[in-house]
């Protein structure tokens, strides 16, 4: 099963299993961030989440907590992110995503906030902070400017998995594992049972993020589900390689790419 993808502006994704890849805006610096974006759509990346940085990312490991603070380190803001994936819209068609925080985006203001990502072209917000009992706080304004409210299932969601299932739009991101994103030599939470507790509530797709950090771990995980998010071990390779890391990070995409489209 592939993404019915988020609507605007961009058309359903091929039935196909999906790679979702995050990274952190502005890390080391804007135009790198811009120039990755448009080499991973090439690379055949079936979506992007850019993280903007901020300064207490409760959910994120100490790899993308670095990043964070590099990005904001070297200048970026929410503005400068809006601007750049304005000009992204326009070289790429695969859906784009923000991952942020509820404090950024009320500090922006919500529907300054909201109107800016329509302005952009993006397709959907995940706040990983806002439990999908208060997503009230967001719900009404991303219909209005037409962002889908990506929720988030974890294993600890095991009682209400049929409740945010039953609402969930675009896809529904399952967490793979307890505590924060990070590489993980291995993956036990049973997130098989979660996904299929899903799927007796939803026909959206599902992808697993949290922990996965090579290709084996992808294809394992495509296998029980409709994609996979990858961060962290992207992440770490733009630490590694700064604005020269468009070329390694393509290469290992490529083999994320090959072995979901496998599994």
């Amino acid at each position: 099963m592939g993404f019915s993808w988020l609507s605007r502006p961009i058309p359903v994704l091929p039935n196909r299993k999906s790679l979702i890849i995050f990274i952190t805006g502005g890390d080391p610096c804007i135009d790198t961030t811009e120039r990755l974006i448009v080499a991973m759509a090439e690379s055949g990346v079936d979506a992007i989440e850019v993280g903007i940085p901020f300064s207490d990312p409760i959910a994120e490991g100490p790899v993308i907590q670095a990043a964070s603070q590099r990005a904001l380190d070297n200048g970026a803001t929410t503005d400068k992110l809006f601007a750049m994936l304005a000009r992204v819209r326009s070289k790429v068609q695969i859906p784009l995503l923000f991952m942020t925080y509820l404090n950024p985006i009320y500090v922006y203001g919500k529907e300054r906030f909201l109107t800016a990502c329509r302005d952009a072209g993006l397709n959907g917000i995940i706040v990983p902070d806002m439990p999908f009992e208060e997503k009230g706080e967001l719900a009404a304004e991303c219909r209005q400017f037409g962002i889908t409210l990506i929720s988030m299932v974890a294993p600890t969601s095991a009682d209400r998995v049929a409740m945010i299932a039953k609402e969930a739009e675009g896809f529904l991101y399952c967490v793979s594992s307890l505590g924060v994103t990070g590489m993980r030599s291995e993956i036990k939470s049973g997130i098989e049972t979660i996904i299929a507790q899903a799927k007796q509530h939803t026909d959206i797709p599902c992808a697993i993020g949290f922990g996965i950090s090579d290709a084996v771990q992808a294809k394992n995980m495509a296998g029980i589900s409709d994609g996979v998010i990858v961060g962290s071990a992207v992440v770490k390779l733009v630490e590694q390689y700064g604005r020269d890391c468009i070329e390694p990070v393509t290469q290992f995409v490529k083999t994320l790419k090959q072995a979901v489209a496998s599994a």
